[in-house]
């Protein structure tokens, strides 16, 4: 059972497309009466107690959607919402009301929408608005004034993915134009679907001649078709039919030359002629254009592109309807269309007179049916989609032997899977992955990076590479948020030939637009010369450390400024920065705390750090590394960054210099004023770390003349005894972990933990690889139990989690996270 609520429905026009598609609504919400009797009409809800009447800026309101939500969980199963569609009212933004003094009062609704939607977390969210939505002010949730966008990206961007669009219905199914504003949100623990995903399909224009064509001539003033009620010829002063009765198509009544057929008044026997403010008043519309943009008053001529491409009169119901692609199954009445339509014409002219206005209004403030409907199906197609994981991948992959290049590009020509399941299957089946640490990059990842960078609007023509591409996983992510570019270059690069030949089959699954080339260069990026600087430089880089390749390893140091590190990945940042003006790329967490990557975090530092998300180790599934995605502009040095996680699911814009703060080894996502009044409590930097590398279970044995502590043996200010745990040694001479022997004043800590205890190490024992070993850096320095007590206590262990940056993997104590064991300050009272 698919379901959703509706936020803001007025008649549910759009809405109805859900319903087309199959959905269940749980809940609709409408100020108007009026409005929801419609919904009503067409069954919009199973349960009648889900049609609400009421204002969602009050509690009540909001209870009465969070009630159904909890009977359908009750009754239905249904506990996880699929959908929530959210039309708050416009006046505020929209260019006629732009005067209006309330506006943000009226762009609080916004705010009731983002607040529900927080509340509710449903599979998707649907926000539809007028063109100016986005950048409209509203009072946030933390009583700030804020642009609608930064409200809704601060708000929901840490559980969603979200698209923001400015689009044209015209050019995706609708009828008429109808310039708009998409949100589209998809929650992160969804995986494989970006917002794209499921965004309206684009399609050519239909003129308005092939939209009511097909519909009799009304010639008459005040005629109904015999055939539907809706399609009437709407009265209006007869003096006025000679103001349109000879004007062609794409002419307005102003145009006349006879003076008498101008739109006009007659005051105490003086003509007054109205003004033309615009020049969509009275104006007859092309049969072999686009339908006009439907508004609410689309009742009068006066109003905007309301006049008949050969009759003398504004468009009927019917055929605003079709514009706005309403099905003819829409009922507007509790009356079945036959009835309604075999009622005698003064009956049919009095249920118009009562009801055509409130129609009519509807219709001018509706979302296209086809709109909602596309995305429906979209949704479900999804949802009803049987989960693909790499086991299914590679089950795939043995089932139709997939070893050899030849039956790989067979299989991919064969297949109608779709572009991201055809990669992961095709990466499954790459004989080289684990060589070239490749490893499939899912879609809602692509997105949330791709996402970041700049919009299209800022390019004329775009340049793009892609220094390590496998299988493309970028490129539908880039085709889709360039698409309004009028040439786009990728440069797509990869060190495995076989990768390159199956970029070229994978290529043939996805629609590549007229205005993307896309240019396969064979090589090693980090080898290659490159004489041009790129707009955009992204991508997922391997991750591996040179051990053996020992002549590779100079050859890649030798251009690069960090020395310290044989991980190639830091070695394509240093490149990727070089040669882009916007870089970004997945890498491992590793690379904003571990010393050696401090070179590389200064290069990165001295520009503008724009956006880094933390994915731990949501990214890669089955691949136990912790990654970060980072966005520069190396255009321009450090401003703000906006961090995302999907740790705890939290977005903050704050400034580069407060996370990457020189005083700390290294840079603190989640710093905050907790984290700051703690540190500020402690004077840092006074161990020095070492941990054994050589000391393992092969060496140790249950009795023996020293003891080889453990992490499970450190206690708070103790050291623990454990049966059958704790180990021994009879000679630590060979061991370089012997220097620490007998130096009571070192202090034990477990390695790799967010719950640090911490004592002093005793005599006649050593420690093993688990336990950090630390050492005074300044033997004037003096540790004390109780400085030892306060590591063990909640304060600092919050603190140290984010000093840790809420690691999961990358929680090895070295010589720069051991800097945060301080000693607390002790202040005079």
């Amino acid at each position: 059972m698919k379901s959703y609520v509706s936020l803001f429905s007025s008649a549910g026009i759009g809405c109805y497309g859900f319903k087309e598609a199959g959905y269940s609504c749980i809940a609709t919400v409408e100020l108007l009466e009026r409005r929801l009797k419609i919904q009503k009409y067409n069954n919009k809800c199973m349960l009648s107690s889900g049609y609400i009447c009421g204002d969602m800026t009050l509690p009540g309101t909001k209870d009465k959607v969070f009630h159904e939500l909890k009977v359908w969980k009750e009754c239905f199963g249904v506990d996880d919402l699929d959908v929530l569609i959210a039309t708050p009212p416009c006046q505020g933004m929209s260019v006629a009301n732009h005067k209006k003094g309330d506006e943000l009062k009226r762009n609080s609704l916004v705010v009731e929408s983002i607040k529900i939607t927080q509340e509710v977390k449903p599979k998707f969210f649907i926000f539809e608005n007028v063109r100016a939505f986005l950048n409209s002010i509203c009072t946030d949730i933390d009583g700030k004034d804020k642009t609608i966008q930064e409200a809704i990206s601060m708000n929901l961007g840490g559980h969603y993915n979200i698209l923001y669009r400015i689009v044209n219905f015209k050019d995706y199914g609708c009828p008429s134009s109808r310039t708009r504003t998409l949100v589209i949100g998809v929650r992160k623990d969804l995986q494989d679907i970006a917002p794209f995903d499921i965004f309206p399909t684009q399609t050519s224009e239909k003129t308005l001649r092939e939209t009511i064509g097909h519909l009799p001539e009304l010639t008459e003033m005040g005629e109904i078709s015999t055939d539907d009620i809706y399609h009437n010829f709407r009265k209006y002063a007869p003096h006025m039919e000679r103001w349109i009765s000879e004007i062609k198509e794409g002419q307005s009544a102003f145009d006349n030359e006879d003076i008498t057929r101008i739109p006009h008044t007659v005051k105490n026997g003086v003509v007054v002629y109205n003004a033309k403010k615009n020049g969509d008043k009275y104006t007859r519309q092309y049969w072999d254009k686009v339908a006009p943009c439907i508004h609410t008053r689309n009742d009068i001529m006066a109003s905007q592109n309301t006049v008949h491409p050969t009759d003398n009169r504004v468009f009927s119901i019917r055929e605003v309807m079709l514009m706005m692609s309403v099905p003819y199954s829409f009922q507007w009445t509790d009356i079945p269309f036959d009835q309604l339509n075999a009622l005698p014409l003064k009956e049919k002219q009095a249920f118009l007179k009562k009801e055509e206005m409130n129609i009519r209004q509807n219709l001018g403030e509706a979302v296209p049916t086809i709109i909602f409907r596309q995305i429906a199906n979209k949704i479900r197609k999804y949802l009803e989609r049987p989960t693909f994981t790499n086991a299914d991948a590679l089950a795939l992959v043995k089932d139709n032997q997939l070893w050899t290049q030849e039956r790989i590009i067979r299989y991919i020509r064969q297949s109608q899977s779709s572009f991201s399941r055809l990669s992961r299957i095709v990466e499954m089946a790459n004989s080289e992955r684990d060589n070239t640490a490749a490893y499939y990059t899912r879609q809602d990842i692509c997105f949330s990076i791709v996402n970041n960078l700049p919009e299209a609007k800022n390019f004329s023509t775009l340049s793009i590479l892609e220094p390590s591409i496998g299988v493309g996983n970028f490129l539908p992510a880039l085709i889709d948020r360039y698409a309004n570019v009028s040439n786009v270059t990728i440069d797509v690069v990869d060190i495995n030939p076989t990768s390159i030949q199956l970029l070229k089959e994978m290529l043939l699954h996805i629609n590549i637009p007229a205005n993307v080339k896309i240019n396969f260069i064979e090589g090693d990026f980090l080898l290659l010369e490159f004489d041009k600087k790129y707009d955009i430089v992204i991508g997922n880089p391997p991750y591996m450390k040179l051990t053996k390749e020992k002549s590779l390893a100079t050859k890649y140091k030798a251009g690069a400024i960090n020395k310290d590190t044989n991980n190639i990945f830091a070695f394509f940042v240093e490149k990727a920065i070089k040669l882009g003006s916007y870089v970004s790329l997945i890498v491992p967490k590793s690379i904003i705390n571990a010393p050696e990557f401090n070179k590389t975090r200064e290069i990165m530092n001295y520009h503008s750090i724009s956006h880094i998300i933390d994915f731990g180790e949501k990214a890669f599934k089955g691949v136990k590394i912790e990654t970060i995605s980072f966005t520069i502009n190396t255009t321009r040095k450090s401003g703000e960054t906006l961090v995302s996680s999907y740790i705890n699911n939290s977005v903050r814009l704050l400034p580069q210099k407060y996370i990457t703060d020189s005083f700390f080894p290294y840079w603190l996502l989640y710093r905050n004023e907790d984290f700051d009044r703690v540190a500020n409590s402690m004077s840092f930097g006074i161990f020095k770390s070492y941990r054994d590398r050589v000391i393992t279970k092969a060496v140790t044995k249950s009795r023996g003349k020293f003891r080889v502590l453990k992490s499970r043996n450190i206690g708070n200010n103790e050291v623990i005894d454990i049966p059958d745990y704790d180990c021994y040694v009879d000679d630590i001479s060979s061991f370089d972990v012997s220097k620490f022997l007998n130096h009571t004043e070192c202090v034990l800590l477990p390695n790799l933990t967010y719950n640090p205890r911490a004592c002093f190490l005793p005599k006649n024992c050593i420690a093993d690889g688990s336990v950090a070993i630390l050492s005074l850096s300044d033997p004037d320095v003096t540790v004390t139990a109780k400085d030892l007590e306060f590591y063990a206590t909640d304060e600092f262990i919050q603190f140290y989690a984010i000093a840790r940056n809420l690691g999961t993997r990358s929680l090895n104590i070295d010589n720069n996270s051991v800097f945060f064991f301080g000693k607390q300050i002790i202040t005079e009272s």
